[in-house]
Parts: structure tokens; sequence; C-alpha cells
């Protein structure tokens, strides 16, 4: 239940910061935009880990390098929200994103990708998100 609820909390922020960082982007730049909301995430993140103190700082040695890669990720994940959002309207774009999304994960999860439990293909499965890409192709029509 609580990563049901964690993932409707996210899926609503996301959403909502993408609103946020399309306006803001109209009054000053997308990678202007980009920085500055990078940089707030930044500091209220150091705040709460300064009062939560959780995790072990040794552990940082242990993680793959290339994992570090998902700060860069983030970058380009708030910028191409931004532009699509701009470009397609706040639903469209958020569909088309989430399609995305779920076809990534969806190989992620089929082949074991960077560490993650294997999980099988089914017809199902394949059926939902064929389902879901069909939705968003409706959805635009």
């Amino acid at each position: 239940m609580k990563g049901i609820f964690s993932s409707i909390i996210a899926g609503v922020f996301i959403s909502l910061q993408g609103v946020f960082n399309s306006r803001m982007s109209e009054e000053i730049s997308g990678w202007h935009t980009t920085a500055i909301v990078h940089l707030v995430g930044f500091t209220l993140s150091i705040i709460i880990y300064l009062i939560a103190r959780d995790g072990r700082e040794e552990g940082f040695r242990e993680v793959p390098y290339f994992y570090l890669l998902g700060g860069m990720l983030g970058v380009v994940i708030v910028f191409g929200e931004m532009t699509a959002i701009n470009l397609l309207g706040m639903s469209f774009a958020i569909a088309t994103i989430l399609i995305a999304q779920l076809l990534c994960a969806f190989v992620i999860d089929t082949k074991g990708l960077f560490g993650m439990f294997k999980h099988k293909m089914s017809f199902q499965k394949v059926f939902g998100v064929a389902m879901m890409l069909v939705g968003v192709i409706i959805f635009k029509w």
C-alpha cells in the first residue's frame, strides 16, 4: 500500500512540477528554469538529509559510478518535460512521457537490467502496454 501511495504522490507532483516549470520557463528560459529547479531541489535535499541523517556515508563509495548519472538524467527530464508541455500541452505531453516511461520500465523489468529483479513477459503485460499506447493515440486523435 505504501508503494501505491508513493506512486500516486509522485505522479501528482510530476504533473505539478511540469506546470510550474513550464510557466517559469516562459518568463526566463528553459535552461535557467532547469538550473533553478535543481538548485532548489539540491538545497531541500541537503536540508532534509541533515535532519534525517539516514543511510551510511561509507555506502557512497560502494555505489557504481555510472549510477551517479541519475542527476544528469534529471536535467534532461526536467528540460524535456518542460519543453514537451510548452509544445504539446499538458495532457498530451504527460501521456506521451508516461508511455515512454512505461516502455522503458517494461524493457528494464523483462531484461533484469541494472540489477533489477527480472520479471517474465506475459501476454497480459504486452496487451496492457499496447492498450495504453492505443489510448494515447485515441486521446490525441
